[in-house]
């Protein structure tokens, strides 16, 4: 049987044999710690489950508008205007399951065989194979560590050329917590609208930021941006909802109807009983946000101090999202491996904690590690990693 050359073009995952060494060793019964979590290590808060379950008892439990329910909508919209001062109708808002299947979706509608998207490295890592299968070329531009791994207007420039559809700005990002300022993305913005090139602004960490810093959406910094940008959001980390799977895409009308076009020969429409628990996360009481934001500051405050004095890592402070990102270079020569993925696999084997390898990032000399897990679990993760140094360095 031929597969379809879309699914030969893709890369595996780099995390993959990480993971299932990892299962492997807690099926054997070794206290394995993993810092790969990419979701919050809450509950889902116990409001929007009670709307849920609210919802299936009154029957809400058959199919609803492909593009999403209009009362979902407006609560979205509502969340825009009280938030960021945006304004969207319901006809630039569509519902999807999930931010990930968003992101698909408007790929899938936007790129023609050949048209390049500009993805900043690091990336998180469904960006590149999304462009591809829809037909779209990746071109990378490097996100320097000396400038928090953010891009700069002359390098966007230098990418430019006439096939150039769109790039993706990821603020606060995954996997390195980076945060554009107002500034930096008017900049950013000035060449887009000059060249005419689509901004796709993934905002799901928007709600985590810390050190007094606050998101701001490139569709804030004025009228023409707002019209040149697709903001893709949702309720998976801000509201610690990964398993509901509701994420949305806001912008052009145009493109939104070609979005929920698609999602109706696919996707048919997101869960109806999750499109009514995030009317309630949105609807409801955000003090369980604020809560989690603090939790997750308060672990960034008391890790990273920990981490950057282990021999061989450096690590810039992240602003936002849930995770740390450190060049671990000289961590790696230290230890005599010739890779990040050697590497990580060596501190599986020996100390039993798993790390997800930079190179599944674009970042081949860096690692992540999530603190959406237990401050307990993470120093001690820390403790393991830093006698693995110390047993290993030549």
């Amino acid at each position: 049987m031929e597969l379809a050359n879309r699914v030969k073009a893709l890369t595996p995952s780099t995390t993959l044999a990480i993971t299932a060494k990892a299962n492997a060793l807690k099926a054997e019964g070794h206290n394995v710690i993993g810092l790969g979590a990419g979701e919050p290590d809450f509950n889902t808060p116990d409001h929007i489950i009670e709307a849920a379950y609210q919802a299936m008892k009154e029957g809400h439990t058959k199919y609803t508008a492909s593009g999403g329910l209009l009362s979902l909508k407006h609560a979205i919209s509502r969340k825009f205007k009280e938030d960021q001062n945006l304004n969207y109708s319901p006809a630039e808002i569509v519902v999807g399951t999930g931010a990930k299947q968003s992101l698909y979706t408007l790929f899938q509608v936007l790129l023609n065989d050949g048209d390049e998207v500009i993805i900043p490295t690091p990336y998180w890592v469904s960006y590149p194979e999304q462009v591809k299968l829809a037909g779209g070329v990746p071109v990378y531009v490097e996100g320097k560590e000396e400038n928090a791994f953010k891009i700069t207007p002359s390098q966007l420039e230098e990418s430019v050329n006439n096939k150039t559809k769109a790039i993706i700005i990821n603020s606060p990002s995954n996997p390195t917590g980076s945060l554009y300022s107002e500034d930096e993305l008017k900049q950013l913005g000035e060449v887009c609208l000059k060249h005419n090139i689509l901004i796709v602004s993934d905002e799901i960490y928007e709600k985590l930021t810390y050190g007094g810093a606050s998101h701001v959406s490139i569709a804030q910094v004025s009228p023409e941006l707002k019209e040149q940008t697709i903001i893709i959001n949702g309720v998976s980390k801000s509201h610690s909802m990964t398993g509901w799977r509701i994420g949305y895409a806001a912008g052009n009308s145009t493109i939104i109807k070609a979005m929920t076009n698609l999602d109706s020969h696919s996707t048919s429409n997101p869960s109806t009983i999750s499109q009514y628990a995030a009317i309630a996360a949105y609807e409801g009481s955000q003090e369980p946000v604020e809560m989690m934001r603090k939790a997750f500051e308060s672990r960034l405050d008391t890790v990273y101090e920990k981490l950057i004095q282990i021999p061989g890592f450096s690590c810039v402070k992240p602003k936002g999202a849930f995770y740390l990102f450190p060049n671990v270079k000289e961590a790696i020569q230290l230890t005599g491996f010739s890779t990040v993925d050697e590497w990580v696999a060596a501190l599986l084997e020996e100390e039993k904690v798993a790390l997800v390898p930079g190179s599944g990032f674009g970042s081949p000399d860096n690692v992540r590690l999530s603190y959406a897990t237990s401050l307990e679990k993470f120093e001690e993760a820390l403790e393991r990693i830093e006698r693995f140094m110390k047993k290993n360095s030549k």
